[in-house]
């Protein structure tokens, strides 16, 4: 559900954020209706089989038994009964997804997860992810950043250029890398230590302003100012740096199938049953890679032939393995049962309606309550559950006013789907 996202507005107004930062981690949990909630940052979305076993029987034991993909390619695990927090922290630390535990809610980067497995790229970001990490783990800093703070690296291809990250280290074809804010050139090998002051730029200015943000966008300054403060940072730290425009193209995420050395396969609304992601583990040759489009890069050993009944088997258990899926433009936040603030079984209605729509040439995002909890930042049909009962259906078409519309129940949402987007 990736989409292009505007840059900063130079009349940018800060956003009030009136409390602290609540994001839940892997040792905070946050209350749902279905009992705890804990978020497992994976930075890059990759992990090692054995983590993902790891992740598995805490799911198992602790939770729901499902595993729950994020839009920044993390796990969420629900169903925590209270008081578990110690046994949780102990399995996670054993399989080595708590490098830090003071840093934990904070290593959230994504990065293009087809890197080193095709021709697409213009180079691996694995060496800048491990590296970004590290220097993430390793700051007093850090620390400070919020929950919802965003890195992301992208390997030339553009797949993260759209994901309105905070902070974006972009391969260009000269062998460097293209930051920003900042819009500038700095050399691949400054490339991670560049993103890390970008950040710190983000957080000296916060402080400066009395603000407590929790984005980039939060500050509510100008490209150009922004601009100028990376710059000021990257000069104090003594990281070289040049003017550079902006690397033109934005790409999806990979689509379902076979691509490279690898396969790809989609998971309808981020759930995944135990035993498909045991599935997952079985096929993948040593990592799994997930994806902010709550999908799953699995790369793997072997000939296409290989390849090819990995993803049948895949397939047969109930994983996306085709490109034409509409499950490819459907999302839905947790709605009921799960939350008490949503107005309906928001993923029940659009499992329901996803034969009985026609493809809008969008993404559908369905939402059990105003917040819009996880919603893509743009380029989507918002399909939003009333209070009394029945869903608000808007569209916003390029170059237009938004266009609205009701449906009394979910039967009525193809009707009123084909009003708005026709």
């Amino acid at each position: 559900m990736s989409a292009a996202v505007p840059p900063p507005s130079p009349q940018a107004t800060p956003a009030a954020r009136g409390r602290g930062d609540a994001c839940p981690g892997a040792l905070r949990l946050h209350a749902a209706d279905d009992g705890a909630l804990a978020r497992v940052r994976l930075p890059g979305g990759v992990l090692s089989t054995g983590q993902a076993r790891a992740l598995a029987v805490a799911a198992r034991r602790l939770g729901d038994g499902d595993l729950h993909l994020t839009s920044r390619g993390n796990v969420q695990l629900r169903g925590l009964p209270e008081g578990c927090g110690a046994e949780l922290a102990e399995l996670l630390d054993a399989a080595g997804l708590l490098p830090s535990r003071e840093h934990e809610r904070v290593r959230n980067i994504v990065a293009s997860p087809l890197s080193g497995l095709d021709a697409d790229g213009l180079r691996d970001v694995r060496p800048w992810l491990t590296a970004l990490d590290a220097a993430l783990c390793a700051s007093r800093d850090a620390v400070g950043l919020s929950g919802r703070f965003l890195f992301a690296l992208d390997d030339g291809r553009g797949d993260m250029s759209g994901l309105g990250a905070d902070v974006l280290v972009r391969a260009v074809p000269d062998g460097g890398a293209w930051l920003a804010p900042g819009s500038v050139r700095v050399s691949a090998e400054d490339a991670p230590r560049a993103a890390s002051a970008a950040a710190g730029a983000f957080l000296e200015a916060a402080r400066s302003g009395g603000r407590r943000a929790w984005r980039v966008s939060d500050l509510g300054l100008s490209g150009s100012e922004l601009a100028r403060l990376v710059r000021d940072r990257l000069r104090a730290e003594g990281i070289g740096h040049e003017d550079h425009p902006e690397p033109a193209g934005c790409a999806d995420g990979p689509p379902p199938g076979i691509v490279g050395d690898a396969v790809s396969v989609h998971i309808p609304l981020g759930r995944l049953s135990a035993h498909q992601w045991d599935e997952l583990t079985h096929v993948a040759a040593g990592e799994l890679r997930l994806t902010p489009w709550r999908g799953v890069v699995l790369p793997t050993a072997g000939a296409a032939a290989e390849r090819a009944g990995a993803l049948s088997r895949l397939g047969a258990a109930g994983l996306v393995t085709d490109p034409g899926s509409p499950w490819l433009h459907v999302g839905a936040c947790i709605g009921r049962p799960g939350c008490a603030r949503s107005h309906a079984d928001v993923r029940g209605d659009a499992a329901r309606t996803l034969d009985a729509a026609d493809d809008p040439g969008v993404p559908l995002y369905w939402s059990g309550c105003e917040r819009r909890c996880g919603h893509p930042r743009s380029g989507h049909v918002d399909v939003v559950a009333a209070p009394g009962g029945g869903y608000h259906l808007t569209a916003a078409p390029a170059g237009r006013r938004p266009r609205t519309a009701f449906a009394a129940d979910p039967s009525g949402i193809p009707a009123a789907l084909a009003a708005i987007t026709s």
